[in-house]
């Protein structure tokens, strides 16, 4: 579908109203419904005095330690300056730690980290290597999970590969003791109330225990936040991060309904933010990693008109990846100039969709949807195909 917001006309549809697997275009009604849930401030902490000791919970907020945002040392000063007992409660999260429809087999890949109500480090281990460093040294963060990681001489991979074990938190690596190759692998950890709490005693060099008290006890909690830092967005976008997309539908849920869990915060979305779009949405997770998410192109127009008119193209162009600029589209849709779309792609196996705003040499701003399911080889002769029509676009609209 392409269409113009500034006359509200569909200037050309070829099976708009037909249902699509959207993939990551999901993260497009992620980042509208983030924005009306959360406003401008994040929360970051929730705590509660309790006699000597504080107890704290989650919020689903991933800036924890997370190692590609920028950090706040709010929860690591209230933490350390209580003299107190920890107890890290964990008693809000409702979900489940994959999402409806998700590759089992993918739980091994940095793109499938689970989702949790605290994450900390990304949710996931960073095994590391300079080759300018003495043989046989390998860095490992977090540090607890180096007496977890062994070699497997079985792994005939040529290049540095690591896996973990299915069911644990067991890893396992094909690298020679001398080996002098640089890497730098991420790999998922499966996260638990108890590995949270050991990790955050790591950090803080002191216990942190499980709290057992009731969830009703903790009820006069207080709140630590965050101004909302735009990398948060950028990284959900331009680099398509499905972990920053699920985690931003959790701190909407804890803000919305007390509690963290997708489905209903989903739910009301729908209800609040998208009852008058063209077809129901058929919406599942928030990184468009399930399969069983649908959304007609006209619907995923609908959206992004929302995103310009209610935020402005100048925000959102330094959100989305621009085309031979940034992001997932850094080498296509480009000029020498400067990009002229500016778009949100989503790939899975045999699916490929592009949409987003383009700009065109007269001027004008148009919203565009293309949504490719079910062909049988890989996304490149669309891409070329697409590039064709949207430079036609630019230069004849």
């Amino acid at each position: 579908m392409l269409y113009d917001p500034a006359s509200k006309a569909s200037l050309y549809s070829q099976e708009a109203d037909k249902y699509f697997t959207p993939a990551s275009n999901t993260k497009i009604f992620t980042l509208y419904t983030a924005t009306q849930f959360l406003g401008d401030s994040l929360p970051l902490l929730h705590y509660q005095v309790i006699g000597d000791s504080l107890f704290f919970w989650g919020t689903g907020n991933p800036i924890f330690l997370h190692p590609h945002l920028p950090q706040n040392d709010q929860i690591l000063r209230l933490l350390a300056q209580h003299e107190g007992p920890l107890f890290y409660a964990s008693h809000n999260f409702r979900d489940e730690h994959f999402g409806p429809g998700w590759a089992w087999d993918d739980y091994n890949y940095a793109f499938q980290a689970e989702k949790s109500s605290f994450p900390i480090h990304g949710n996931v281990v960073r095994f590391s290597r300079d080759s300018l460093q003495v043989a046989n040294s390998m860095a490992v963060s977090p540090t607890r999970f180096r007496e977890q990681l062994r070699r497997n001489p079985l792994f005939y991979e040529k290049s540095p590969y690591f896996r973990r074990q299915a069911i644990d938190n067991g890893f396992e690596h094909n690298l020679l003791a001398l080996n002098d190759t640089s890497y730098q692998i991420e790999k998922p950890f499966k996260s638990s109330p108890r590995l949270i709490a050991q990790l955050l005693g790591d950090t803080l060099h002191r216990p942190v225990e499980l709290s057992e008290i009731s969830p009703e006890a903790l009820d006069q909690g207080k709140t630590l936040y965050l101004p909302f830092p735009d990398t948060l967005y950028q990284l959900l976008m331009k680099d398509s991060d499905n972990f920053i997309a699920e985690q931003l539908l959790l701190m909407c849920a804890d803000r919305q309904l007390g509690f963290i869990q997708t489905t209903p915060l989903i739910e009301k979305a729908k209800a609040q933010l998208f009852a008058e779009a063209p077809d129901e949405l058929l919406w599942y997770d928030g990184s468009g990693l399930t399969r069983y998410n649908m959304f007609t192109p006209r619907t995923v127009v609908y959206v992004l008109e929302k995103l310009l008119d209610e935020l402005g193209s100048q925000w959102l162009y330094s959100v989305f990846p621009g085309g031979g600029e940034a992001g997932t589209i850094s080498n296509w849709y480009g000029t020498t100039e400067q990009p002229y779309v500016y778009a949100k792609t989503g790939t899975l196996r045999n699916k490929h969709c592009l949409s987003g705003y383009l700009l065109t040499d007269s001027g004008r701003t148009l919203i565009f949807s293309f949504m490719h399911n079910n062909f049988p080889t890989g996304s490149e002769p669309m891409k070329k195909e697409m590039e064709k029509v949207l430079l036609w676009i630019k230069q004849e609209l």
